[in-house]
């Protein structure tokens, strides 16, 4: 099963999906897709995923298992 934390943390942080998408440079679509697992998180979404959302990859892709 494919797990991220990326929709948590993004609530908590009170950020829309729409907004983190800008902030990432992402389309919504995509960020929908990482969210749900149907998509990969490209290597540059996920370093500017954990810099904006000020956690590291280990917590916001923790391994499965």
């Amino acid at each position: 099963m494919f797990i991220n934390k990326i929709k948590e943390r993004r609530q908590q942080l009170g950020l829309s999906q729409t907004q983190l998408a800008r902030l990432i440079s992402v389309p919504g679509s995509a960020l929908s897709d990482f969210e749900l697992g149907k998509r990969s998180v490209w290597p540059k979404a996920r370093l500017a995923l954990t810099k904006i959302l000020a956690c590291t990859e280990k917590q916001l892709f923790p391994p499965e298992g």
